[in-house]
């Protein structure tokens, strides 16, 4: 039986219709454009490009049209919780940082509170949904019940959730209704913002603590995420998490760690959003 994780899925993101590797890249800790380019030779080809990365951007600014036509972009306009540019301008924005003629991802980040997604911000995204220059349209939402509303209503192509050890409430109050329009996930933050790979208060001495491997596979074992984003800090790390990524789900005993450790280091590391 072939390993899953060593083979290209296909969710459903809008129009684009690729496979994309299950270990998406976003250069945010700046690991640079060799390690952007080695995941490429390693078969990721979707690109997390935020609008500062500018690593990511050199790279993809550089590719030739058949370079770009195997990769899936995803990048965005934002949420500043009072007011946010129109999504069109960040679109095009986004068209000419990038120098190309379509974003297959197109995401509105940020959304916190049911509020920020009123009716204005709605006509946007519905606008986007029919733009040609766009495959798909994502959210970034931390209101998990609002996202698995979005979700089974078909407003989104895609979904962007957190999802980890510590933050498994998206198999509860998302992934339930992804199905009914075949919703894209990809989830961020697979090791909480490095919290899990950290010895928490309490936890025993004697025992471990989780690895980048074990978090990402973690992830990666639920069959609903489509991608898990990864922002190592240098090729090393990259290559690191790939080979890990590479060895498939977790086995049962290395799940039912992850979850005791998770629960853990969710009651005992620091406070965040969500459960």
């Amino acid at each position: 039986m072939p390993n899953p994780f060593h083979e290209l899925v296909r969710p459903t993101v809008g129009t684009t219709g690729r496979p994309v590797f299950q270990l998406g890249l976003a250069a945010t800790y700046r690991p640079g454009d060799r390690a952007v380019r080695r995941a490429l030779d390693e078969g990721v080809n979707y690109l997390f490009a935020f609008g500062i990365d500018t690593q990511m951007n050199r790279v993809i600014r550089g590719m030739t049209a058949d370079q770009r036509d195997k990769v899936v972009i995803a990048t965005g306009g934002y949420n500043w919780l009072v007011w946010h540019p129109p999504l069109k301008t960040s679109l095009d924005n986004a068209l000419r940082r990038l120098r190309t003629d379509y974003i297959d991802v197109f995401h509105y980040f940020g959304i916190v509170r049911r509020s920020d997604l009123g009716a204005r911000v709605r006509d946007e995204i519905a606008a986007l949904r029919a733009d040609p220059r766009v495959g798909a349209v994502a959210v970034s939402c931390h209101d998990r019940q609002l996202a698995g509303e979005l979700a089974a209503a078909g407003d989104v192509d895609v979904l962007m959730v957190r999802y980890n050890a510590a933050h498994p409430g998206a198999e509860r109050e998302v992934f339930p209704h992804v199905g009914v329009h075949r919703t894209g996930v990809v989830s961020y933050t697979a090791t909480r913002w490095t919290y899990l790979l950290r010895r928490p208060k309490g936890w025993p001495p004697e025992r471990p603590v989780a690895t980048a491997g074990q978090c990402y596979r973690f992830v990666l074992s639920n069959p609903h995420v489509h991608v898990v984003l990864t922002a190592p800090r240098s090729e090393r790390e990259l290559v690191e998490n790939l080979a890990e990524v590479r060895r498939g789900p977790l086995p049962d005993d290395e799940m039912a760690f992850m979850r005791q450790f998770g629960a853990h280091v969710h009651a005992h590391a620091g406070w965040f959003m969500g459960g």
